[in-house]
């Protein structure tokens, strides 16, 4: 018979083979479209049966894509968008969560309902109204309706006065007691302790922005203020047929940003996974 702690490895073991074969399931689509965009004649035909390792490797699907330099610009405008949406999303959310946390104002409950409410109005449900605002205030084909929307971020609010109520109060009442005032515990108390809300909010913000497909697609139509998802799509169909080798190097190098962004703040993800089961005292 096993013994106690014979049965824990073998527990973990079969766990570690779990989720390492879960693991390999989830990267496959992503090395298969490495290994397509790598393939010489993926635009004519799609490699069947699938396979990791192309037969004739070639950059020529990426030569394709940064011949003409409009890679290089939707790039552009999508770190623009991004960069100013992430920095309007953290914001606002640290602020209106703190808000609600610690704030004493009359309505608080019914206004953080209907901040929650506003999460279960649809995306497509709020499209036209917001296309005919930005439409009214001359906004349209410029990068202000990707940008102002991100003002609203109901579910970094929530999170951000989730990760406040769980620090202990007496950082805020010693302050207070010094004559410290709100905005003043704010900044120089609470502000510097959220680095892995931060971290968790800036990824979730950035990765919104950056894939945005539908509401790019309504509000822009110049050439010159494509963003990457919009540029991705135009690869998908040319003269009839499928570019699929083409298509798929776009795509490699659309999810590079994200990627790398998630590699340098991944730690603070996962400082504030740990911090969310802690209670302040």
């Amino acid at each position: 018979m096993l013994s106690v702690t014979g049965k824990g490895r073998l527990v973990n073991g079969l766990l570690f083979l779990l989720l390492l074969g879960l693991g390999v399931l989830m990267l496959y689509p992503f090395l298969w479209m490495i290994s397509v965009s790598l393939e010489r004649t993926s635009n004519i035909a799609v490699p069947f049966p699938p396979r990791l390792i192309p037969e004739q490797f070639s950059l020529f699907n990426y030569k394709l894509v940064f011949e003409n330099g409009v890679l290089f610009k939707t790039y552009a405008n999508s770190a623009i968008i991004s960069l100013f949406s992430v920095l309007l999303s953290v914001s606002s959310a640290l602020l209106a969560g703190y808000a609600f946390s610690r704030g004493e104002f009359r309505g608080k409950k019914f206004l953080f309902f209907a901040v929650l409410a506003t999460m279960m109005i649809p995306f497509e449900a709020r499209l036209i109204p917001m296309f005919s605002m930005f439409n009214d205030l001359g906004m349209i084909n410029t990068k202000y309706p990707l940008i102002f929307p991100a003002i609203i971020n109901a579910l970094g609010i929530v999170l951000v006065k989730q990760y406040f109520d769980r620090l202990p109060e007496g950082l805020r009442e010693s302050a207070k007691i010094d004559g410290a005032n709100e905005f003043t515990i704010f900044f120089r108390i609470f502000a510097p302790l959220t680095g892995p809300i931060t971290a968790t909010l800036a990824i979730l913000a950035f990765q919104d922005s950056w894939n945005s497909f539908l509401w790019p697609l309504v509000v822009i139509n110049d050439q010159d203020m494509k963003t990457v998802p919009l540029f991705l799509s135009s690869f998908s169909s040319e003269n009839g047929s499928r570019l699929v080798g083409v298509t798929m190097a776009t795509a490699a190098m659309s999810i590079l940003p994200i990627v790398v962004v998630f590699l340098f703040l991944q730690k603070y993800i996962i400082r504030s996974i740990a911090l969310s089961g802690l209670k302040g005292e």
